[in-house]
């Protein structure tokens, strides 16, 4: 069993992977500055660490507790604020992420695992689900930012300081993401359709995306764990769902029939999305288990307890 120190373990996919790792054995600090991060989310058992990434003192703590492995899944994960102020993502996404870059190597840990976006840093793809050799073309700068710490840690992996492993992740949703932001289509439509508010898609909803459940992301970090293999690996489905249709979806399990308000397309969003996993299967043996429709059951249950109870 390692000693874990996650980034962003009081997050949404944080939070699960903090409930994960501890269920199997692993000790566990969690690091969050608690932004967007919630503290009841962070599960007894785990250390936890209220501060920023950027603050000084972070290579005393990893070798103080003997951190094995960094778990880095701290953002700033809103695409809209990374266009409005690209100054504010790259200080929490580049900086942020370099800070602990430097800090693994001046402490010795050399297993770094990176939370990435393979719903951007491919920007408008050419192949249908694309692979890990797809060009990169990011076409927004949360996107720019996840692929230039992606290249950082690539030249630190060559340069022999760290192994790191890239995990490009589809559009995840489940249980506990927040409505408040951008990315959580399936918590937004759940919160407004709970509440009483007409739900926003931007555009026509045409745009697909590719949506995987949180228990497979999970699933995928824990297996790299287990077994280090550094690389750059896709997670998702590489089946794509269009906004529409997943509004009928949600619509349909909670029983409601809000017509959406539509509103202007955003300039950076993408109009299709999903990812091929097959380099994860030939390595680690992993497969989302999770059907959307399956997933969606699974995490409606939780919105509808928040924002609805006995209903």
């Amino acid at each position: 069993m390692a000693t874990i120190l996650l980034t962003g373990g009081a997050g949404f996919i944080g939070s699960h992977l903090a409930d994960t790792f501890l269920a199997a054995g692993h000790r566990l600090l969690v690091l969050d500055s608690l932004v967007t991060g919630r503290r009841e989310n962070v599960p007894a058992g785990a250390e936890f660490l209220h501060r920023d990434l950027r603050d000084e003192g972070l290579e005393e703590i990893l070798a103080r507790a003997g951190v094995e492995i960094v778990s880095h899944h701290a953002a700033q994960a809103n695409v809209r604020v990374s266009v409005d102020d690209p100054l504010v993502d790259a200080q929490a996404n580049i900086l942020g992420s370099l800070r602990l870059v430097m800090a693994c190597r001046r402490a010795g840990v050399r297993r770094l695992l990176f939370a990435s976006s393979g719903g951007t840093v491919y920007g408008e793809q050419e192949r249908f689900p694309c692979d890990e050799s797809h060009p990169t073309r990011p076409t927004s700068p949360y996107g720019c930012a996840k692929l230039a710490v992606e290249q950082y840690l690539g030249a630190y992996g060559a340069l022999g300081d760290l192994e790191p492993v890239v995990l490009r992740y589809a559009n995840v949703y489940g249980p506990r993401q927040d409505p408040q932001g951008e990315a959580g289509i399936v918590a937004i439509l759940a919160e407004k359709f709970l509440t009483g508010s007409p739900p926003r898609i931007f555009g026509d909803g045409t745009q697909t995306r590719d949506y995987v459940h949180v228990s497979d992301v999970v699933a995928a970090n824990l297996a790299l764990v287990a077994d280090w293999r550094p690389g750059t690996y896709n997670v998702g489905t590489g089946i794509e769902t269009s906004l529409n249709d997943l509004y009928a979806l949600v619509a349909r399990e909670l029983g409601a029939a809000t017509a959406p308000v539509h509103v202007p397309a955003v300039a950076a969003e993408l109009a299709r999305n999903s990812l091929d996993a097959s380099r994860l299967a030939a390595s680690h043996g992993w497969r989302p288990r999770l059907a959307f429709a399956e997933g969606l059951a699974l995490t409606l249950p939780f919105y509808r307890e928040k924002y609805a109870p006995g209903a």
